[in-house]
């Protein structure tokens, strides 16, 4: 967060809520292109995106005048960032920063030449 933007949610911002993982949302009476409110959220820790859940990003997008009260199911799984460009990144058999090994072809394959 840049000194800017503190400043400008201190005097400018009305805290609308928190998520679950501790980022806060904003609004300012301030209007703008369409006459919508701004709108923004103040991440804790690395400033990512993916970190927004559903029910939040539907509010920042003006899709929804307040948040989505969603209810979670017993088979969902937490919520994780985008893991791309990271060591958490998923990486397929065969990846080379996984050694650049991967099983070999079974008997259902055949390879196509030409003319044949």
């Amino acid at each position: 967060m840049t000194l800017g933007t503190w400043l400008y949610t201190k005097f400018k911002g009305q805290r609308v809520g928190e998520d679950e993982f501790g980022n806060i949302y904003y609004r300012s009476s301030k209007k703008r292109a369409g006459n919508r409110e701004e709108r923004w959220v103040m991440f804790v820790g690395e400033a990512e995106a993916s970190k927004v859940p559903a029910e939040w990003h539907a509010w920042l997008h003006h899709t929804t005048n307040a948040p989505i009260e969603t209810h979670k199911k017993n088979w969902e799984k937490p919520h994780l960032s985008n893991a791309t460009g990271t060591e958490n990144a998923y990486l397929p058999p065969g990846h080379d920063r996984r050694g650049g090994h991967r099983a070999p072809a079974t008997g259902d394959y055949e390879a196509w030449t030409p003319d044949a």
